[in-house]
Order: C-alpha cells, then structure tokens, then sequence
C-alpha cells in the first residue's frame, strides 16, 4: 500500500450559525441597517435635511456590508463543497484514526452528513464497524497498488 498524507478538515459551519455570527458581530442585520435609513429618511428635520455625501455614504457602507455578507455565503458554499469532495475521496479507502493511545484501522464504508459536516463509518479487518466520525479525525488514508 502506499500511503497519502492526513486529511485535515476543513472547518465546517453551520449554514444558520453564520448568520446568527455575523449578526452578533455587527448587532444588527442587513434588514435591520436599511430600515434605519428609511426611518432616517421618514424622520429627518426638513429645515436641516441629511447631507448628501453624509447619505451617500451610508448607502455605500450598507452595500458593502451586503456584499461582504454574499462572499460569506458563496464561500461557506465553496467550504461545504470541498469538505463533501474529501469525504467522498476516502469512500472505500483504508483510513487511520487515533483511538486512545493506539490507532484504529478501517475501509470506509459509508459517509452520512450531519449538519453539512462529514461522518464517516469504517469497518475494521476484524468485522467491527465503527460509525460517527469526524473526517478531521482521520489521520492517514491508505491507497492499495
């Protein structure tokens, strides 16, 4: 057998934690920024109207807020894609994964996915099967000749 390197894992991340994340970062969302601008809008003295540059650049920093908060998502995608491709790359393959103070040698039988991260099941030369995990945990992949 020759042997190719670890995988290390992607970091995986659920799809509705990073809204809730980028929300915390910024105490509020994308919805929540433009409705304070109509508000302001609504509002506003009409003896003392907002300056132009002041509310151009408003709108300037909402729409950059916007597309940094599409490149997260299209790169969670990109993430999600790469780690479903090195899942799959293992299927039928012998993997290492520590185990303790040893190590526990298996093919990969199957993988499942539980909240967009890969699990994988391997059987053991001695008939065992061992489910539920983590790609990340797997240490070495062995390649038969």
């Amino acid at each position: 057998m020759a042997e190719v390197a670890a995988i290390g894992g992607a970091p995986t991340t659920n799809p509705a934690n990073v809204g809730a994340q980028a929300t915390n970062a910024f105490g509020l969302g994308f919805q929540d920024l433009l409705r304070i601008v109509l508000t302001q809008l609504t509002f506003q003295d009409p003896l003392k109207p907002i300056e132009n540059f002041e509310f151009v650049s408003q709108l300037a920093q909402f729409s950059q807020i916007q597309q940094t908060e599409t490149m997260s998502d299209r790169l969670l995608a990109i993430l999600q894609a790469s780690a479903t491709d090195q899942a799959t790359s293992v299927l039928g393959r012998i993997v290492d994964v520590p185990s303790g103070p040893g190590i526990i040698s298996g093919r990969v039988t199957s993988i499942v996915f539980q909240d967009g991260e890969p699990r994988l099941t391997i059987t053991t030369s001695d008939g065992r099967t061992i489910s539920n995990l983590a790609l990340a945990s797997v240490s070495r992949v062995a390649v038969e000749n």
